[in-house]
């Protein structure tokens, strides 16, 4: 897949709005201020494709980015405090269109800040994913802000949590310094292989 081959589509705000689902979708789904704007930044080698919101909760929008011949598409960060409820309601709607809606979702990259325990909106989330089986890896971001003598225990500490839920991989990534973007890179392009059928 040619990461360099990317643009951004356009931001929906309504669950009508969505376009249709012609190639296979990549999902990202994070916290607020998480990292996930960064992360798609770096996985496609471009400082600018994904905007980095200066404002955590500001973006209540799906965003769509071709990428090659996949879309990714970003979900908007949840577990925002200063939210109103009706905003709230809306992302909720927004989502659960997204997901209800037959598209051809291959994998969702599910962030989580590796520094922190998952929150209780993390929680909820990898509950929501386990009861639709979203199939799903994790992206432990901010990764360049441990220790190298913490990173394979903590590591090991979300494979642990995660695991429940069903989540096919945990990754360890960098935004800053590139780690772990050629094994998330790898684990992308393995759920766009079609399983050859018996």
């Amino acid at each position: 897949m040619n990461y360099n081959n990317s643009e951004f589509l356009a931001s929906y705000g309504l669950s009508r709005q969505l376009p249709d689902s012609d190639r296979p979708e990549i999902v990202f789904s994070g916290r607020s201020n998480v990292g996930k704007s960064s992360l798609i930044n770096k996985l496609c080698n471009r400082k600018k494709l994904a905007r980095v919101s200066a404002t955590p909760g500001k973006t209540a929008t799906i965003n769509f980015y071709r990428v090659d011949t996949a879309y990714f598409v970003d979900l908007p960060g949840y577990g925002y405090a200063k939210v109103s409820n009706a905003e709230r309601e809306r992302w909720d709607d927004l989502i659960n269109s997204y997901f209800e809606a037959d598209r051809a979702v291959c994998l969702l990259v599910q962030l989580l800040d590796s520094r922190h325990a998952p929150s209780a909106d993390d929680v909820q989330m990898l509950e929501y994913l386990h009861y639709h089986r979203i199939p799903f890896v994790a992206a432990l971001t901010k990764g360049d802000k441990l220790k190298k003598s913490e990173m394979a225990a903590r590591k090991e500490e979300f494979e642990k949590i995660c695991a429940p839920y069903g989540c096919q991989g945990v990754v360890l990534t960098s935004a800053e310094n590139g780690l772990g973007m050629d094994e998330l890179r790898t684990l992308l392009e393995g759920s766009m292989t079609p399983e050859t059928e018996d």
